[in-house]
């Protein structure tokens, strides 16, 4: 009973996932220095609204929300999104990246300046197969753009593989402590 009654109090896991959200915080200012933002997969909810016309975001939405303001206001910032199909059997889904770049035209953005990788699985892959597309220079400085909660994790990642990341974090998932 008192397991179910800890397991069930929201302000312990809020606790734990904050301390992850909390670690890095987006640069603030000017962002002129930066050659672009690499943001994760994980953003598009498959094939649901296609029929429609429509492309649905998942609960991590903010990642490619987020950026498209940024590179309204900094045009000589390039994007790279990096994601393919995760899924257990690999070839039932578009690459994520195809939806991305969908999402992104749609959204005006300059196509010029936008990189897609498609074939990663996860956040190892995402900086490896990332730093292979044509056009990237990992020495640079980019912005790594992903949830708060799992930037500690992709910071580390892209860092080993060799990239010249700064955190920009999105997408939060607890509230700001009351105490």
């Amino acid at each position: 009973a008192v397991l179910l009654l800890l397991l069930g109090w929201r302000p312990l896991p809020d606790a734990r996932l904050r301390s992850l959200e909390d670690r890095y915080a987006a640069p603030g200012g000017d962002l002129r220095d930066y050659y672009g933002m690499v943001v994760l997969g994980g953003v598009f909810r498959g094939d649901h609204g296609r029929g429609h016309g429509q492309i649905a975001l998942g609960c991590v939405g903010e990642r490619v929300v987020v950026p498209v303001p940024v590179m309204n206001q900094y045009p000589h910032m390039r994007l790279l999104f990096t994601g393919g199909d995760a899924s257990i059997f690999p070839g039932q889904r578009e690459p994520e990246a195809d939806v991305a770049r969908a999402y992104f035209e749609r959204m005006g953005t300059d196509m010029a300046r936008v990189m897609t990788e498609s074939t990663s699985r996860n956040t190892y892959e995402n900086a490896i197969f990332g730093r292979a597309v044509s056009g990237i220079d990992v020495s640079k400085p980019w912005l790594l753009v992903t949830s708060a909660s799992h930037m500690p994790r992709a910071l580390a990642t892209f860092r080993k593989a060799g990239w010249n990341v700064t955190p920009y974090p999105v997408d939060y998932d607890t509230k700001v402590a009351d105490y």
